[in-house]
């Protein structure tokens, strides 16, 4: 959602009184006392002409692009003027500075073609104008305005979007929504990766079973992940420990997220499992706990739920968050196992089980052993 403008103001410079308020939507947003104690920097210098200003003061942030147009035609041989976006101070405003700009360049051709600014007969016009500029940017983030028999004016406020992380080669990718387009829209990778992105499989995985080299695979899913068709979440093992997050609460409370969860994890050809289940299991995980643990106590597929994908849901919802555990290497005078002495150099409390065995191309039961008899070696959990 993009910034809310609180004002539009249009200043200018007269010729007998100097710079002045010719117009503001709403009013008296900034009065003509406070207006005067600013107006250096709304209608400035020739040197600053054309270039964004943005003055933080009175408790508002106030964005413009002072215009100077010169001709023999208005008194003192040019027309000075500013319309400026008026915001609270503390707002980031960079989205907005470009349509201010392009709204300056407009109503320069504007005037140059037919007087709008300077014109006694067209200058009601311009409060209408600034009003329509104001609503529709605040409610649409966008606006097309036709002014005059010839020109229209077209803004948009542009949404950054952060790029998205880096995918590694252990990330698991998961359908949250529909791909938004037909198979056949999408480039050929996309098209040989889409089918193997089931929520289970590591990146190196599909990018084994589709055949494609590995980097074009990541390329590939930060793509997906920079349109929100995938999210990221940790391998699947009967191992992991998850603990609930404070996003819990909302299963209890929101009948529609129910209603999801019990879909998603029913097991196929069985009946919806309990809601009470559901909210056992998920608050049963803790440190210490291990998938396997729930499994053995509460006997999930009696429940008629499949733990798979209690685990899916829960962490696409966020309901819940994996325990990830780092190998720290503390050397002590005991005999290091030879199995381990190679990966030493991952043991940093930076690599967690999921990477290491990504990279060696070991199962994660096999490392814990090694781990377990190397007195070299201690394990955070975080």
């Amino acid at each position: 959602m993009h910034p809310q403008i609180t004002s539009i103001l249009l200043s200018e410079f007269h010729p007998t009184t100097g710079p002045m308020v010719k117009y503001q939507v709403p009013k008296e947003i900034i009065s003509k006392a406070h207006f005067d104690v600013i107006h250096n920097y709304i209608i400035p210098k020739p040197e600053f002409q054309g270039r964004l200003i943005t003055v933080n003061a009175l408790g508002y942030k106030i964005v413009g692009c002072p215009v100077s147009i010169d001709d023999t035609k208005y008194q003192r041989n040019a027309l000075m003027f500013n319309l400026c976006f008026v915001f609270d101070q503390n707002v980031d405003t960079s989205n907005h500075e470009p349509v201010v700009k392009k709204l300056a360049l407009y109503l320069t051709q504007i005037e140059l073609e037919s007087g709008f600014l300077s014109k006694e007969k067209s200058q009601e016009q311009i409060p209408v104008f600034m009003e329509k500029v104001l609503h529709l940017l605040n409610k649409y983030g966008f606006c097309r305005i036709p002014v005059g028999e010839s020109i229209t004016v077209h803004l948009k406020v542009t949404v950054n979007i952060a790029e998205p992380p880096p995918v590694l080669d252990h990330d698991v990718p998961i359908l949250i929504k529909d791909k938004g387009r037909p198979q056949q829209a999408w480039d050929l990778t996309t098209q040989q990766v889409l089918p193997y992105i089931d929520g289970f499989n590591p990146t190196c995985r599909i990018a084994v079973e589709a055949d494609v080299e590995i980097n074009l695979v990541k390329s590939c899913l930060q793509n997906l992940l920079y349109y929100n068709i995938i999210k990221i979440i940790p391998v699947f093992q009967y191992s992991n420990m998850y603990t609930v997050t404070s996003d819990i609460k909302k299963l209890f409370s929101d009948p529609h997220l129910q209603d999801q969860c019990m879909h998603f994890i029913a097991i196929k050809g069985h009946t919806l499992p309990l809601l009470r289940d559901i909210l056992t299991l998920y608050t049963s995980m803790t440190h210490g706990v291990t998938v396997r643990d729930l499994c053995c106590r509460y006997n999930p597929h009696g429940l008629k739920i499949d733990e798979k994908k209690l685990i899916q849901f829960g962490v696409v919802k966020n309901l819940i968050r994996v325990l990830r555990k780092f190998p720290i290497l503390v050397p002590t005078n005991a005999e290091p196992d030879p199995r381990l002495r190679s990966l030493y150099p991952m043991f940093d409390g930076l690599h967690c089980y999921d990477e290491i065995c990504c990279k060696v191309g070991i199962g994660q039961t096999d490392l814990e052993e090694r781990i377990e008899n190397d007195p070299n070696v201690t394990v955070c959990v975080k």
